[in-house]
């Protein structure tokens, strides 16, 4: 059964979601992210993807105080993103409650460091983000774009004990449009042990119902459940 992974991005403390990354097309939905964390718990969830959108800008996590909120309050396994950039920043997402830590920018521009993690903290632990358009990885909150192809950069980590990945499609996501399938599926047929994360794109029940019959192992879900496109009750009913 794929774990649906619901999305709470911070800017300034609050609850909102971006358009293809761009951080001028920003909509606050909500002011309290720890109740809309419940919320997600009441559903039957068990995960939540946390976003620190300041710390992804400012490249040190800034909504801590948030994580630990929200760890302490629910029992949500989250994983948490955004300014993760050293070992100071890494040992405080862990104080503050994060189960597993997502590096992407990072893994491109420091991988001596993101190994350095994985050998560390297990590859349990650290999520390697994989943010790809036209299948080449983007970083930086997706305002920068590489070369490296998203296979040859997730085999490589494979290899140095990497086994969860969460990959969005950039020109996919905040769209409404579908997941990139075909991504994911390419990804599952070269890294058939590799624990992929789908994210960006779900617009409906239908797209997780497709995931899922991919053994896709999780889907983040943001903006549909934002917009009323996936409901809350629907995710409970897919639970039971």
């Amino acid at each position: 059964m794929i774990q649906i992974i619901p999305a709470i991005d911070l800017i300034d403390g609050k609850c909102v979601r971006l358009t293809q990354g761009d951080y001028s097309q920003k909509k606050t939905y909500n002011e309290n992210p720890l109740e809309v964390a419940k919320s997600f718990e009441d559903s039957g969830i068990q995960r939540l993807h946390l976003v620190d959108l300041d710390g992804a800008k400012q490249k040190r996590i800034v909504n801590h105080k948030v994580l630990e909120t929200i760890a302490s309050h629910t029992n949500l396994l989250i994983d948490f993103g955004g300014g993760v950039q050293s070992d100071e920043m890494i040992k405080i997402a862990f104080e503050c409650g994060a189960r597993q830590v997502t590096g992407g920018s990072v893994a491109v521009k420091n991988p001596v460091l993101f190994e350095e993690w994985l050998k560390n903290y297990g590859g349990e632990k650290i999520i390697l983000g994989a943010d790809a358009r036209d299948e080449k990885i983007a970083i930086s909150g997706w305002e920068e774009a590489t070369e490296k192809s998203v296979y040859d950069f997730v085999g490589e980590y494979i290899e140095k004990g990497a086994k969860y990945t969460i990959s969005t499609d950039v020109a996919k996501d905040g769209l409404l449009q579908g997941p990139s399938f075909d991504l994911y599926a390419r990804l599952q047929e070269k890294f058939p042990m590799l624990h992929i994360i789908a994210s960006g794109g779900v617009s409906v029940m239908d797209d997780i119902i497709k995931l899922n019959e991919m053994n896709i192992f999780g889907v983040i879900v943001g903006k549909a459940i934002y917009e009323g496109r996936v409901t809350l009750k629907q995710l409970a009913d897919f639970y039971k």
